[in-house]
C-alpha cells in the first residue's frame, strides 16, 4: 500500500526536497550570536538541564505509547539523536528527557508556546505551517488516502460525492478533503472529528462513509489494531505529505544542532538503520511494515551525506 503511494508521488518528490532544502537555508538568520554565546531555547536547556520532546500517542510507527508506557519509534528515535547534539551545543553533560503528549490539533501550539522544544510526529512540513515554525529536513514522505470499511461502496474519491468524510482537525488531510470538495469532490461532506481515534469511532459506527488520513498511518492503524480483515484503504493517493520533526522559528542555535544532527546520522549511516528498524524489520510487538525507503527520501538522506546504498 505504502509502496504504491511513493510511486504515486514520485514525480513531485524532486520538488519537495529543494523546497525542504531551501527552507533549511531561509531557516538561518544573518546575525549570528558571539562565538559561544547561548541565546534562546539551547540557553533555556542548558540552564535547566531539561528537553521536552513532544509525542503522538498513536501513531505508530512514528511516535507512540508502549507496553511500557514510554514513547516509542521512528521520529522518536531521530528526536532522541537532537537531543545529543542539542547536549552538545549546549555544553550540557547530561540532559533530562521530559516527554509531553501533543494531538494533531495542539501540537503547533506546544511548540510556539515554548512547552516542548521538539515535536516528534508525523507533522507535514509546508510553506503555510513555516510562518509558524521550523522542520528539520524530511523525514518521510506519504499521502491522503480513504480508508472505508470492507466491502463499501466507497471505492475512491469518485465514489465520495453525497457521501461523508471524516478527517481529524489540525492535519494537512482535512486541509486537503476541504480543497477537494470544492474540486474533484464536489458534492461530498467533510466531517472533522477533534482526533484521529475519534475519526475511526464514526466510520466504526458508520456515522460516516470514509476516513481521511495519511497512507502510513492507516498502514500503521489497521496493522497494530489488527483491522486488516474489517477495513481496507482505497484510492489514489490524494495529497503529497513530507514529514519533518518541528521546533520553534528564528533560533539559530537550535536549528544548528538540529542540522548537525541529521548531517551526523547520514554521515555515519545511522539514518538507514534507524529507518530499517521501524519500517524494514520485525517490531517487538510482531508488527512488520516492509516499506522501502522511497526515492524522495533516499536522495534527500543522500544530499545530507547518506552514502549510497
Amino acid at each position: 500500500m505504502a509502496r504504491r503511494g511513493a510511486r504515486q508521488v514520485a514525480s513531485v518528490c524532486i520538488v519537495a526536497i529543494l523546497l525542504f532544502a531551501a527552507a533549511g537555508a531561509r531557516a538561518q538568520p544573518l546575525d549570528e550570536p558571539p562565538a559561544g554565546a547561548l541565546t534562546g531555547i539551547l540557553k533555556r536547556i542548558k540552564e535547566t538541564g531539561v528537553v521536552r520532546l513532544g509525542y503522538r500517542e498513536h501513531a505508530v510507527p512514528f511516535s507512540f505509547a508502549g507496553s511500557d508506557g514510554r514513547p516509542h519509534g521512528y521520529s522518536i528515535d531521530l528526536c532522541h539523536a537532537i537531543v545529543e547534539d542539542i547536549a552538545a551545543a549546549a555544553g550540557a553533560v547530561l540532559l533530562r528527557v521530559e516527554y509531553r503528549k501533543v494531538t494533531p490539533s495542539d501540537r503547533f501550539e506546544q511548540v510556539v508556546e515554548g512547552r516542548i522544544d521538539l515535536e516528534c510526529g508525523t507533522t507535514t512540513a509546508n510553506a503555510e505551517r513555516r510562518r509558524l515554525v521550523e522542520f528539520s529536513p524530511l523525514v518521510f514522505v506519504t499521502g491522503t488516502r480513504l480508508l472505508v470499511k470492507r466491502g463499501a461502496a466507497v471505492r475512491s474519491l469518485r465514489d465520495l460525492p453525497g457521501r461523508k468524510v471524516v478527517v481529524a482537525r489540525g492535519t494537512t488531510n482535512e486541509e486537503a478533503m476541504h480543497r477537494l470538495a470544492e474540486g474533484r469532490g464536489r458534492g461530498m461532506t467533510v466531517v472533522v472529528a477533534e482526533n484521529f481515534e475519534r475519526a475511526l469511532a464514526q466510520l466504526a459506527s458508520s456515522e460516516v462513509d470514509a476516513l481521511a488520513a495519511d497512507d502510513i498511518l492507516i498502514a500503521g492503524l489497521l496493522a497494530q489494531k489488527g483491522l486488516r480483515g474489517q477495513y481496507a484503504a482505497v484510492g489514489e493517493l490524494l495529497s503529497f505529505e513530507t514529514y519533518g520533526i518541528m521546533f520553534a522559528r528564528a533560533d539559530a542555535p537550535l536549528a544548528g544542532a538540529v542540522q548537525a544532527a541529521f548531517r551526523r546520522l547520514a554521515v555515519t549511516r545511522e539514518l538507514r538503520w534507524i529507518y530499517d528498524k521501524w519500517f524494514r524489520r520485525t517490531l517487538p510487538s510482531g508488527l512488520r511494515f516492509d516499506v522501502p525507503m522511497s526515492p524522495a527520501l533516499e536522495r534527500s538522506f543522500e544530499m545530507l551525506g547518506l552514502p549510497p546504498n
